[in-house]
């Protein structure tokens, strides 16, 4: 057996009928040239084959019963995996458009997984419009998180077009994980071992860690301070009550224009994500009449595995940022946007990367007790909006000769978070991925078309102008007049 770490575990114990707490991946792919009509039967087929199942693929929780959730979360490797459960074959109706993906995968989406099995779930979707079929995967995150997800994926895919006869995702295994000191047995050595190493650390780092979060309450104090602290964003429609189904929606973004104006405006990407999510986010608020007077705020997941570390637990911390919805000026909002991240990264920056984890857990621990104790949604956030940005492949991929065309992320939401806005990269493209709440955001996927309709409004303010284009004036004809 093996115990779960306790980020790993705390996603457990927040799951419920309406907060399911898996992540997905959606990929879309392009049939290869001349693909026989059996080609994505066959493509299942050979992922349903006699392979081995790989960690953390073949994991299933030891005492799946939310009491042992609770309690004492640990692995055991499943000997008995049923592949025709977990690996799926659906159809959209011929030819399938991406509004129809998206409903599809959405209704996938809300469908909680089994806890009796191996928490994870694998989705070939065929008949999309334009000779491509999609593959939807999800799996709890106890188990992965988004960066972890995508250098999975990544592994299972191919530079090479003519590549054939390769494995499926779950029979391969991560390279490295660090000598994560959660892969301990699941024994009570072992939980006293790490308790005692726990407390050791803590001991070393809770002067920093006290700084820190006095830093914080601070910044609370004074809300004019540049530090954005948890719970200074407003009570707003993103944060009520969540039901359990989902909706997903999705937008994609050449790169290149984002880092243009991300060097035009001395900003990040990261930065300009946030503005065009704050700014689509500002204009679906004012329509619907409920635009908080102050501004919405965002939490930041902050990937802190090293780059060479393919262990697939939870390896985050967060910053918190404002969003200046309440800023009319698009030019204004992305200045107090930057000043808000810049101010959120020298904060984090200040903490050893052995403080990270106790660091998070210390951040996340209101966020992470209003969901156990009902009070998610009920009352003040401690952030409103959870924004992400996945770097992924830089470079064209394939599987079985199909070549991927984009990915999109598929995230969580929870009570008093109904939205989840993510991005991952991907061949010179940034995929936006929205999942919310479908009872609690109605026509959320106006979000998405907004975000697309910022960008263009901040490329017209900061691209320079071309210079109107002269016209010729024609030359006058001259006559000869006719002599007789």
């Amino acid at each position: 057996m093996k115990r779960l770490g306790t980020l790993d575990a705390s996603w457990l114990a927040v799951e419920s009928e309406d907060t399911p707490m898996h992540v997905g991946n959606m990929q879309i792919f392009s049939l290869p040239e001349n693909a026989p009509e059996t080609f994505l039967r066959d493509l299942l087929d050979r992922m349903k084959a006699d392979f081995e199942i790989a960690p953390p693929w073949c994991y299933r929780l030891v005492r799946p019963g939310t009491l042992g959730r609770l309690l004492a979360p640990a692995w055991k490797v499943d000997q008995k995996i049923d592949l025709d459960y977990h690996v799926r074959h659906s159809a959209l109706p011929r030819p399938g458009s991406e509004r129809e993906l998206g409903i599809l995968v959405s209704r996938l989406h809300s469908n909680p997984l089994d806890f009796s099995r191996p928490l994870w779930e694998c989705h070939v979707i065929e008949g999309l419009e334009n000779n491509r079929f999609a593959l939807y995967t999800k799996m709890h995150h106890s188990m992965i998180d988004g960066i972890s997800g995508v250098r999975l994926m990544q592994r299972v895919l191919s530079h090479d077009p003519t590549e054939t006869n390769m494995l499926p995702p779950w029979s391969i295994r991560p390279q490295s994980t660090r000598g994560s000191k959660t892969d301990r047995e699941a024994s009570i050595t072992g939980a006293f071992s790490q308790a005692m190493e726990a407390l050791r650390i803590q001991a070393d780092l809770a002067p920093r860690l006290m700084g820190a979060m006095t830093r914080l309450v601070q910044s609370a104090r004074h809300p004019n301070d540049d530090l954005t602290a948890p719970f200074s964003g407003p009570r707003s429609v993103l944060n009520k009550r969540v039901t359990g189904q989902r909706r997903f929606a999705t937008q994609h973004y050449q790169l290149d224009r984002l880092k243009t104006l991300a060097r035009l405006t001395d900003a990040s990407l990261n930065d300009i994500v946030l503005y065009l999510s704050g700014t689509a986010l500002r204009r679906f608020l004012i329509e619907q009449n409920n635009l908080p007077d102050s501004p919405l705020t965002a939490g930041i997941p902050v990937n802190i595995r090293p780059a060479d570390d393919e262990g697939t637990g939870t390896a985050i911390s967060f910053m918190i940022a404002s969003l200046a919805t309440d800023e009319a000026n698009p030019m204004v909002r992305l200045a107090q946007i930057k000043q808000s991240t810049q101010r959120a990264k020298e904060h984090l920056q200040t903490l050893p990367r052995s403080a990270l984890n106790q660091y998070t857990m210390l951040l996340m621990s209101p966020y992470i007790l209003q969901l156990m104790t009902g009070l998610g949604g009920r009352m003040r956030p401690v952030f409103n909006v959870t924004i992400s940005n996945v770097p992924g492949p830089e470079h064209t991929l394939y599987y079985e000769g199909a070549k991927l065309e984009a990915m999109y992320p598929v995230s969580l939401i929870a009570h008093g978070g109904a939205l989840n806005i993510t991005c991952l990269s991907y061949d010179g493209a940034l995929n936006f991925g929205f999942t919310g709440c479908r009872d609690t955001l109605p026509s959320m996927q106006r979000l998405a078309v907004y975000t697309g309709e910022a960008l263009d409004e901040l490329e017209k303010l900061v691209l320079p102008k071309k210079p109107a284009a002269k016209s010729r004036a024609k030359a006058p004809v001259r006559r000869t007049a006719n002599k007789k």
